[in-house]
C-alpha cells in the first residue's frame, strides 16, 4: 500500500500565534486527515499542541541561542535536509519569513512551495524575488494582498485565503463570574480586554490612554490585557515597562491587570463585557474572528483587514482610526452604557462569522490549494 502524500509545514516560532492557531484550525478539518503532514520548527507550546492531535513536530532552530537568526544559507541548508530526508510532496511555509526562506529551495528541489503572509512588512527586491519562487501566495486578508502586490509581488501568483475559526468552540455562553473570582474583581464589576502580543503594533498604549479617560467615568470596570511581549529588542522591553507603568498608577491603579499568555481564551471571552483591540495594523486579526464567534461586542481600529471581518453595513463593531486615544475612550463609555447596542453588536458579529470565517470553510479553500499545487493530493 502507498504512504499519503506527505505535507511538510514550516513555522518560524515555538509560540502559539495568531498564525500558528488559524493553521492548526484549518488542518484540524477531516479533509486533511489523509494527509500524512509534518510540523517543523523551534520546540516549545506549539510543537505540544501539533504533536497533542497526533501528528509529527520535527525539532528545527532557525536562530542561535541569543535568539538572533542563523544567516539564510545555514537556514536554507537545514531545510533541504530535511526535505531530503522526508521526501514531502508539498511544503507550506506559514508565515512571511518562513516563505522566503524556503522559496529558493522548493525552487532547486521542484517541489511545489506555498508561502503563507500572515504580516504587512515592508519588502525589498531580494525578498520579493525569494518569494516569488513559490508558485502561490496565501494572503490573509485583501488589505494584505493589496500591500504585497503594490510592492511588486506578482498578482498572478497572490491569493486570498481568510483565517477561520471554529464556532462550537468560540460561541456565545452565558458568564459564571470565575475570571472575576480568579482577579478578585467585585462580582458586579466589568471586564474589558485587550488580548495579543504585549508590542507596539497592537497599540496598547492607545487602549491604557484611552482606558485612563473612562476610568473615572466608570469606577466599576477593569481593564484587563492578556498576552505577553515575545520580542527580545530593547524597545519591545522598553515598551512593555512603560506599559506596567501606567497601569499601576493615576485611575488605572488597582483596575488594570496583566493576565500573560492564556490557554482559555474561549472561556475568557465568555467573562468579557467588551474587547478592544487598537492596533496600528493588523492583516486579519485572529482575536477579532475568536471575539466575534463568541458574540461580543468589539471595538477595533479600521486598519489593514479588520474591515472585511466587519463591514460597516453588518454593524458587527465599532470601527475606529487609529492612535485616538479619546475617540477610543468616548467609544468604550457608550458602548459600555448602552447593553442593547452591545448585544446586537455580538449578534450581528456571531452572524458574520458562521458566514464567512469558519474553520471548516478555510479548511476546504486550502484543500483546494493544496490540489491545484499538487494534483496527487487529489
Amino acid at each position: 500500500m502507498s504512504r499519503p502524500p506527505r505535507v511538510l509545514v514550516l513555522c518560524e516560532y515555538p509560540s502559539l500565534h495568531g498564525g500558528e492557531r488559524s493553521l492548526l484550525a484549518m488542518l484540524d478539518q477531516p479533509v486533511f486527515r489523509a494527509l500524512d503532514i509534518h510540523w517543523a520548527g523551534p520546540p516549545g507550546a506549539l510543537a505540544v499542541a501539533v504533536r497533542s492531535r497526533g501528528r509529527s513536530y520535527l525539532p528545527v532552530s532557525w536562530h542561535d541561542p541569543a535568539g538572533r537568526r542563523w544567516p539564510l544559507d545555514r537556514c536554507r541548508l537545514q531545510l533541504d535536509q530535511l526535505i531530503s530526508r522526508l521526501r514531502p510532496a508539498l511544503i507550506h511555509a506559514n508565515s512571511l519569513a518562513m516563505s522566503r526562506l524556503s522559496g529558493p529551495v522548493v525552487r532547486a528541489r521542484g517541489i511545489p512551495g506555498l508561502g503563507h503572509l500572515r504580516d504587512i512588512l515592508r519588502v525589498n527586491r531580494r525578498v520579493r524575488s525569494d518569494l516569488g519562487d513559490h508558485p502561490r501566495l496565501l494572503a490573509v486578508s485583501q488589505a494584505t494582498r493589496h500591500w504585497y502586490v503594490a510592492a511588486g509581488l506578482d498578482p498572478g501568483r497572490v491569493r486570498v485565503l481568510y483565517n477561520g475559526v471554529d464556532v462550537q468552540t468560540f460561541r456565545p455562553r452565558p458568564p459564571t463570574g470565575w475570571l472575576h473570582r480568579e482577579l478578585g474583581l467585585p462580582a458586579r464589576s466589568r471586564a474589558v480586554a485587550a488580548i495579543g502580543q504585549l508590542g507596539m503594533r497592537k497599540g496598547l498604549d492607545v487602549y491604557l490612554a484611552a482606558a485612563a479617560r473612562v476610568a473615572p467615568r466608570l469606577p466599576e470596570v477593569h481593564f484587563l490585557l492578556a498576552g505577553a511581549r515575545y520580542s527580545g529588542k530593547q524597545e519591545a522591553l522598553d515598551f512593555e515597562v512603560r506599559l506596567r507603568e501606567r497601569a499601576r498608577r493615576g485611575p488605572l491603579a488597582g483596575r488594570c491587570h496583566f493576565l500573560g499568555v492564556r490557554d482559555d481564551v474561549p472561556r475568557l471571552l465568555n467573562e468579557l463585557t467588551l474587547l478592544v483591540h487598537a492596533a496600528r495594523q493588523e492583516p486579519l486579526g485572529r482575536v477579532l474572528l475568536e471575539a466575534a464567534a463568541s458574540g461580543l461586542a468589539v471595538i477595533a481600529t479600521d486598519v489593514g483587514g479588520t474591515r472585511e471581518i466587519f463591514p460597516p453595513q453588518r454593524h458587527a463593531a465599532r470601527l475606529l482610526p487609529p492612535d485616538d486615544p479619546n475617540r477610543l475612550a468616548a467609544a468604550m463609555i457608550d458602548l459600555l452604557g448602552d447593553p442593547a447596542a452591545r448585544q446586537r453588536m455580538g449578534w450581528n458579529a456571531r452572524r458574520r462569522i458562521v458566514a464567512a470565517f469558519q474553520a471548516e470553510h478555510a479548511a476546504r479553500h486550502l484543500w483546494q490549494h493544496y490540489q491545484q499545487l499538487c494534483p496527487q493530493l487529489a
